[in-house]
């Protein structure tokens, strides 16, 4: 399997000696503690910090225009939950390592793939691009599917190199790399579908106007092409999956079927109605378990 990519550092400052220290004491007091109070104690921070972030109006217009309630106070709590799931996400993130120490994950993971999908990943000769999104327990989806095919995520470069390194370091050792994020460089994802791996890609990030204005919960937003257009280049199979957390360190991991998808010479007419049915499985996922979506990200930006 080919190394990660290297990410690009920057040089250091007293701030990220700082910063990689708090860090540092933070991932050792999680693992030094009991999951559940460890899990308590997050979620009681994120809720001190739903109190006194931009971000808490963000979530909470954003849970108001999906439709999700049309209740203030209902968006509200929603939006709370949403901030605790995140913290709960990262406590889980961080002591997950003993997930994959002697098939410990079977116990915690209840994976339900389509003959299908299960086809794919138990065949070298094939890639597979799976879309995904900032839902549930994404860490611990990839490296679930890395089991089975090595896995190669996107991930956007942290401004503290040292803290970039420690999480590297503290990551499973599971057949999972991450490379930087490079918009429009579609090269580097050819060679890892040509590999025979997984290429797993976010598809709900904003994308300027850069990507598509394509519909999300009935308004239009701002959604990255790339992976349309591998799709439609490669012909690698494409496949939407999510891992819904149904308790404390236990998950559902579960995936669409291929989707099947006959191009009709309109390119950008091709790249949306993917698109489209990416925002689709993302929507019904979410509907199930609203809180477990990041809706502190500004998903509804200007895409002028």
């Amino acid at each position: 399997m080919p190394p990660a990519e290297v990410f690009d550092k920057a040089p250091v400052t007293v701030r990220h000696h700082l910063e990689y220290g708090l860090a540092r004491a933070t991932l050792g007091l999680v693992e030094a503690i009991p999951l559940r109070l460890a899990a308590g104690m997050a979620c009681h921070v994120a809720r001190i910090y739903f109190q006194f972030s931009r971000r808490r109006r963000i979530a909470i217009d954003n849970i108001l225009r999906a439709g999700i309630t049309t209740d203030s106070r209902t968006a509200t709590r929603m939006a709370r939950a949403s901030f605790e799931h995140f913290a709960l996400t990262l406590v889980e993130s961080a002591r997950c390592d003993f997930l994959f120490r002697n098939d410990t994950w079977k116990k915690h993971v209840a994976i339900n793939l389509p003959p299908e999908v299960n086809a794919i990943l138990d065949d070298p000769s094939q890639g597979m691009i799976l879309g995904c999104g900032h839902y549930g327990n994404w860490e611990v989806a990839g490296q679930i599917m890395a089991l089975r095919k090595p896995l190669v995520g996107v991930s956007r470069p942290m401004s503290n190199p040292l803290t970039q390194d420690l999480l590297r370091v503290r990551r499973p050792q599971v057949r999972m790399r991450l490379i930087p994020k490079h918009d429009g460089d579609l090269l580097r994802f050819l060679g890892i579908l040509k590999n025979y791996e997984i290429l797993a890609l976010m598809m709900d990030q904003h994308s300027g106007s850069r990507g598509l204005a394509v519909p999300f919960f009935g308004t239009p937003a701002g959604t990255h092409t790339a992976i349309a257009l591998l799709h439609l280049v490669t012909r690698t199979p494409l496949v939407f999956g999510v891992c819904r957390r149904v308790g404390l360190m236990q998950f559902e991991l579960t995936a669409s079927g291929p989707l099947q998808y006959t191009a009709t010479g309109n390119k950008t007419e091709d790249i949306r109605a993917i698109l489209m049915w990416l925002n689709t499985c993302l929507e019904q996922a979410i509907r199930i378990a609203p809180e477990q979506y990041l809706w502190g990200h500004r998903r509804w930006k200007s895409i002028a």
